[in-house]
């Protein structure tokens, strides 16, 4: 037992490590995870997965699969699939089905596996997902269109690739254990019914709980997962292998019902899908085998070469038949197809499954999966940046600003930046402050900025400085520390606070080594007062006969400076370290104060 609780801490412990080095390095987690899930297993024996947990295995990944999937299908609103273009709803249904058929016909013909085989392989290598497209998004910089295209994908692609994979999947495993055709289709058919109907029932039943609020609002991220976990359970006791199928179909049902409060599911499923995914992908990895390994001949490149170079290519000309973009555009899409964390969980599950059926073949699953991650995402990740700049569809470096806070100081600050000619984007979980900001037309996201949530959906393509005018200080410092790494140092900027004098010596502690905002002093419920009072922003032209010093005659001092626009169309933002000395022919943005301001 003592042995047991040690290796599952240093499970987590190291997993921890695999987090935090993704987030140095700008990685997808899922390519440390799965080297030192390698490296503790395969390679070096003090990790052996089947011994630790025993019987307990194969439920445990079962269990941690139906969470990952559910999750994903939960982020699937058909609203989104038809809001977005063409190419994405081309590439995320017939492109799936194109990558899939290529897929199937490479696994048949160049790893020689059987048809039944080969259609599992092919459909689980269909997905890409958010958690292995959106890193390399953030230092890919691809011009705006061609990024939205890449995200949406990812982020529609997981729910779908995955309905597509468990249902080829349980026709396949249905079909090799009965062995006569109709019996295989009857078998399906019950699958089917059982996946859909509870899933439905389920998905319906319990978004009306929650829609009504009869469970409290702290009772409905828990019961979501533990209703979710009982009809997995319960599916596959009415007909086995169904219960995969039951809670994607359940996720998806509740995330198009109307009224059901799914954020803060999500948000509470944030943590757990770090846990579940960390630990299941290191012990994945580690029950590969040296063996295993070594099936990873010339036939598994060639494999993977064909999807790289035949199936996404083909897949991106034929769903982009008809569009606007360019060969240049279309070249880096057709380059872009990392796959990801669901193509890993859903193949181990499934290897554990057929090599139990003593499917021939079925030892290939597993190591061709992660042979196909690992190549994709390390030389994606290495070559995607030249390559964009070799094409030349690079968006210049980003100037814009993201303003966490929605309030009337983000609104005033919005607006100014916005009619300078710079991207700006306002960030708020207050839903009345996001519709006020946008009636004045201004882009919003709706929701936590840190969340993981965020991390797909909060677009930052222009994006280049942070400005946390949010009323809560710990917001706006946990903000400015998260997107510091995102934007790069000299990028993200903090507000002086008023507070006891140990908070404010643990608030600049923490935050010292981030520029601090205008004039030193300025802080929230000072910006808050003086626009309440009547406080504007303005721009002026700076000129030989204008200079600082007369703008500041004409209004007696009553104003601070924020910003000076060069005449190359630079941007640089006043802090108390580097105070705005604006020459001629910049243009000064500054706060003009009312006659009598009150503090």
């Amino acid at each position: 037992m003592e042995n047991a609780a040690l290796a599952l801490t240093g499970i987590g412990l190291l997993a921890l490590a695999c987090q935090w080095l993704a987030w140095q390095l700008r990685l997808p987690p899922i390519l440390p995870l799965l080297i030192a899930g390698i490296a503790v297993g395969p390679i070096t024996g003090i990790l052996e997965p089947d011994a630790l947990l025993g019987d307990l295995l194969f439920p445990l990944i079962s269990l941690a699969v139906a969470v990952i999937l559910f999750e994903g299908s939960l982020t699937l609103n058909f609203r989104e699939l038809r809001g977005h273009g063409r190419t994405v709803s081309r590439l995320v249904t017939w492109g799936a089905l194109i990558t899939a058929l290529i897929g199937i016909a490479a696994a048949h013909w160049v790893l020689g596996l059987s048809v039944e085989m080969a259609s599992v392989l092919g459909a689980l290598l269909v997905v890409t997902g958010p958690t292995v497209v959106l890193p390399l998004l953030q230092t890919l910089r691809a011009r705006q269109h061609v990024s939205q295209i890449l995200r949406w994908e990812g982020i529609l692609i997981d729910p779908i690739g995955a309905i597509g994979a468990v249902l080829v999947y349980e026709f396949v495993a249905l079909g090799l254990s009965n062995g006569a055709a109709t019996h295989t289709l009857i078998s399906f058919a019950q699958t089917a019914v059982i996946g859909f109907g509870l899933g439905t029932a389920g998905g319906y039943l319990w978004g009306s709980v929650l829609r009504h609020h009869w469970l409290p609002q702290r009772l409905h991220s828990f019961g979501t997962l533990m209703i979710m976990l009982t009809l997995f359970t319960l599916s596959n006791m009415l007909f086995h292998e169904s219960g995969l199928l039951t809670v994607t179909v359940m996720g998806v049902w509740m995330a198009n019902m109307r009224g059901v409060p799914t954020q803060p599911i999500l948000e509470f499923k944030e943590t757990l899908s770090i846990l579940l995914i960390s630990g299941l992908f290191i012990l994945l990895a580690a029950r590969l085998s040296l063996e295993q390994l070594g099936l990873l001949t010339w036939e598994a490149w060639a494999f993977l070469a064909i999807l790289v170079w035949v199936a996404r290519p083909l897949t991106v000309w034929l769903c982009t038949l008809g569009t606007s973009l360019n060969w240049r555009e279309k070249a880096l899409l057709a380059w872009l197809s990392p796959r990801g964390i669901v193509a890993a969980a859903v193949a181990s599950l499934f290897a554990i499954r057929l090599e139990e059926l003593d499917v021939p073949g079925a030892e290939l699953l597993v190591p061709v999966t992660f042979l196909v991650i690992i190549s994709t995402v390390v030389v994606q990740s290495l070559l995607s940046g030249p390559l964009a700049r070799l094409l030349k569809v690079q968006e210049p470096t980003p100037t814009g600003f993201l303003i966490v806070g929605a309030n009337p100081v983000a609104r005033a600050f919005g607006n100014v930046l916005q009619d300078a000619g710079f991207a700006v984007r306002l960030c708020d979980h207050n839903w009345d402050a996001v519709q006020e900001a946008r009636m004045a037309n201004l882009p919003t996201y709706y929701g936590n900025p840190l969340s993981e949530h965020a991390a797909s959906h909060l677009e930052l393509t222009g994006l280049g400085h942070l400005l946390p005018l949010s009323p809560y200080r710990e917001l706006n410092n946990l903000a400015a520390l998260h997107f510091e790494h995102v934007l790069g140092h000299g990028k993200v900027f903090r507000l002086a606070v008023e507070s006891s004098r140990s908070a404010k010596r643990h608030h600049q502690q923490a935050l010292a080594h981030l520029p601090l905002l205008f004039d030193g002093n300025t802080t929230f419920t000072r910006l808050s007062s003086l626009v309440g009072q009547g406080a504007v922003l303005r721009q002026a032209k700076i000129s030989e006969s204008f200079d600082i010093d007369a703008y500041r005659r004409i209004h007696k001092d009553r104003l601070l400076t924020l910003f000076t626009l060069s005449t190359s169309g630079r941007i640089r933002t006043a802090t108390a370290e580097r105070p705005l000395t604006p020459k001629a022919g910049d243009t000064l943005i500054s706060l003009i104060f009312p006659d009598s301001p009150e503090f």
